[in-house]
């Protein structure tokens, strides 16, 4: 396999979870299990370009269809990391009435309607449940992918001052002609902000349960960098974020912009180079620390039935997902997940069939143990179930290690 930006053959494992369905792949009913399919889930790192990034065994069409059931909304915490980023970056650039806001991969329109009284703008999401939920809110959605060629057709009809992309930059297969498609779009004097896990988080916290199909690259801002620079963009500045466990946004700008470059995007490349991004001990060193995590959390559980104790788990993410494919952890062990999203409730987990409900089923069935699947939103799962919980359950994540939670 070669590498997937710069074309060097790929030596390196970083992580190798075995095998699992899409981690978004829920099934309707008992009767899909038999037509539930299984992909290798295996990373490498480039040791020319330092991309990690999946082996392809799926396309995104597959991945990213009609069925594909994450909804951003769905979280209170990610609704007001949107508004608050709206906000800001609408008086950072001095957006008005007369400029255009684009958002590639716009979900169900959890961020743009924080623009769409103010601002000109339109969201581009391919998976058409979640591109209708955001047409029913009034927001202009196409329902395609982007590639540089949809870009160049949409730029005919007035580039944007803005593109914004959370979480969208790791999930696109080729990387190359998405970062092409964004210099097409964007106006000559434009900004580009893009979120997405920060690598060194994920090692040096082991979260290893954000890989999963869904996400074909797992970046460092040296890495972006340089893609960013093969297509005529500079990083001119760089955030930190706590979202997703710790995230980069970074802002991006045509070179022959000549912006300034701040001190944030030379510290985070000095932070990344001391903490080792650029040497291959780093990446395959990690796959021990997976399977310390891994057996930490299937001792735990085990430990739990041995004792005839309830467990059941909060939110039917995808994150999850890789955790429990790759612990072996199904139906047996756990009795149901709950989730807020409407599109989960009532389908099976992927790999491990736990169904999901909604959050009724807690003060139904009472379980002893509740464990907080999505680990990154700990503090508002806690406040959810604290307002259910009257028989004394005890909270518990895994990642970066076993965690109680009060």
């Amino acid at each position: 396999m070669k590498c997937r930006h710069c074309g060097n053959l790929l030596k390196y494992t970083f992580a190798d979870l075995d095998s699992a369905p899409p981690s978004n792949a829920y099934l309707d009913n008992l009767e899909d299990i038999e037509n539930e399919v299984n992909y290798p889930l295996k990373t490498y790192v480039c040791e020319k370009c330092w991309l990690v990034q999946t082996k392809d065994f799926v396309a995104s069409e597959k991945l990213f269809n009609s069925k594909y059931a994450y909804v951003s909304s769905a979280s209170e915490t990610w609704k007001k990391h949107c508004k608050n980023y709206s906000q800001m970056i609408i008086d950072k650039l001095s957006l008005d009435d007369k400029s255009l806001v684009v958002e590639i991969a716009s979900n169900d329109g959890c961020l743009l309607e924080n623009f769409q009284d103010k601002i000109p703008c339109y969201g581009i999401e391919p998976t058409a449940e979640v591109a209708r939920i955001a047409r029913d809110k009034g927001i202009s959605t196409h329902e395609e992918f982007f590639t540089l060629t949809y870009a160049k057709e949409l730029a005919e009809k007035g580039k944007a001052d803005l593109i914004c992309g959370n979480n969208v930059y790791a999930h696109v297969p080729d990387i190359n002609d998405f970062t092409a498609g964004i210099s097409q779009l964007l106006k000559n004097t434009g900004t580009v902000t893009l979120e997405f896990p920060h690598l060194v988080k994920l090692i040096k916290h082991n979260q290893f349960d954000t890989i999963y199909h869904e996400h074909f690259s797992y970046l460092s801002l040296t890495t972006v960098k340089n893609i960013f620079s093969k297509y005529n963009l500079d990083v001119y500045d760089v955030e930190e974020l706590p979202t997703h466990g710790g995230s980069l946004r970074i802002y991006g700008s045509h070179t022959s912009l000549n912006k300034k470059i701040t001190n944030n995007v030379k510290n985070i490349l000095l932070q990344e180079e001391e903490f080792g991004i650029k040497e291959i001990s780093t990446y395959t060193s990690f796959q021990k620390k997976i399977e310390i995590v891994a057996s930490d959390f299937v001792r735990y559980i085990k430990d739990a039935k041995n004792k005839n104790l309830r467990i059941a788990g909060y939110g039917a993410a995808a994150k999850g997902n890789t955790l429990l494919n790759f612990s072996k952890i199904s139906n047996k062990e756990i009795d149901f997940v709950c989730d807020a999203s409407p599109l989960k409730i009532n389908t099976l987990l992927p790999g491990s069939h736990i169904p999901v409900h909604d959050i009724s089923a807690l003060s139904k069935y009472k379980p002893d143990i509740i464990i907080i699947l999505p680990w990154n939103i700990s503090r508002e799962i806690v406040n959810i179930l604290n307002n259910v919980n009257n028989w004394g359950a005890v909270y518990v994540s895994f990642i970066p290690s076993t965690i109680n939670h009060k």
